[in-house]
């Protein structure tokens, strides 16, 4: 990899950090789940079947909006909806997906998490979406992304997990981490 400079070193040594962190809360296992940081024209974002035990902040991968890439590997497979919402919303600069066990049992349900509680607020709205299931890695699957987060945060895909955003990783893992919390106690509510 090229020489970097400071900005880019510290975003990826706070992407690949925010991963593991990830990782330390249960909210993601081994190669599931993909973090991104807008930069530049484009986006840092986890490669593709590696687990943060795996990775080094080199190996995380710059993918332009244009489609140009950097890196030796290839990007998560879910690099689409991350795109989609960079292009679709210039508020966000920070996405992040999980398999987080209590978010992902309520999308298996394909259901929205209502307001049951004041702190569901912290995901924009009266609701977090469940978005309609489709293939992931899809365009179908960022459309429906890009809709379910429309004036949100947070969105739930169904039969997969859990998508959050923000304005910078710590606003996207603050929302990660409270929908994760959520999920659980409706499903305890139930």
């Amino acid at each position: 990899m090229t020489r970097l400079g400071s900005d880019e070193r510290e975003l990826r040594d706070g992407l690949l950090a925010a991963l593991r962190r990830l990782d330390e809360r249960g909210l993601n296992r081994g190669s599931t789940g993909n973090l991104s940081l807008r930069h530049g024209n484009g986006m840092l974002i986890t490669p593709t079947g590696m687990g943060a035990d795996d990775l080094s902040a080199d190996d995380l991968v710059w993918l332009g909006f244009d489609g140009s890439l950097k890196g030796r590997w290839k990007p998560s497979s879910e690099w689409h909806f991350h795109q989609a919402l960079y292009l679709a919303r210039p508020d966000l600069n920070a996405v992040a997906h999980t398999h987080a066990t209590h978010a992902t049992a309520l999308a298996c349900l394909r259901r929205d998490l209502p307001a049951f509680h004041y702190m569901v607020a912290v995901a924009g709205g009266d609701s977090v979406r469940c978005a309609p299931y489709h293939l992931f890695g899809t365009e179908a699957l960022s459309r429906a992304v890009v809709q379910a987060m429309h004036g949100r945060k947070a969105c739930l895909l169904a039969t997969h997990g859990l998508v959050s955003a923000g304005g910078s990783l710590r606003d996207a893992m603050k929302v990660m981490i409270e929908i994760e919390s959520l999920c659980q106690t409706y499903l305890l509510a139930l």
